[in-house]
């Protein structure tokens, strides 16, 4: 079976996005146009769909980082602030867009709150991992990623081959030309 480990993150989390474009409860708040992601970025996001973009993205990491909270995410989603000539310093992320799209998920049934141990937070259900594990089969296709690397590899290396076929046929017209 196909799990999301099998497939490169940022391609999971582009499809996932667009799926979850397509769920009701999963929607950008009225503010998110003109907010900024975090303490440590100087200007709102570039793209008009970076929300459901971090929604996928949340929902990837509480799969695989298990009993996951809004702080343990906010330190994920931080990064360094550019100080100028000062030394930069760790700032995490906004916690209000990783608390709002962890609501979202769990509203639309893909999170719930749950503890393990002595760790309490949101993981994901199985309508969840089985959202993330279909999405994973579908860029995946039939053929395996290992066997679809190695079958494009091929195919390059034909194709290369005879572009040097070719050109080396040019050159010998090119000489009988002269002579």
């Amino acid at each position: 079976m196909t799990t999301m480990y099998d497939v490169e993150s940022q391609e999971l989390i582009l499809k996932a996005a667009e799926e979850l474009k397509k769920i009701p409860d999963v929607k950008p708040p009225v503010w998110a146009p003109y907010v900024k992601t975090g303490m440590h970025k100087q200007r709102p996001p570039v793209s008009a769909d970076w929300w459901y973009v971090r929604v996928a993205s949340v929902l990837r990491t509480v799969y695989r980082l298990g009993p996951v909270g809004t702080q343990k995410l906010r330190t994920k989603y931080g990064g360094k602030k550019n100080n100028g000539v000062k030394q930069e310093h760790f700032y995490k992320g906004s916690g209000n867009i990783l608390r709002k799209s962890l609501q979202q998920l769990e509203k639309a049934g893909f999170l719930k709150q749950a503890e393990k141990g002595i760790h309490k937070g949101r993981v994901v259900t199985p309508k969840g991992r089985a959202f993330l594990d279909k999405i994973a089969t579908q860029i995946l296709g039939k053929v395996p990623r290992r066997e679809a690397k190695a079958e494009s590899r091929a195919v390059e290396k034909t194709e290369l081959k005879k572009e040097i076929v070719e050109v080396h046929h040019e050159q010998k017209a090119v000489e009988n030309k002269k002579q």
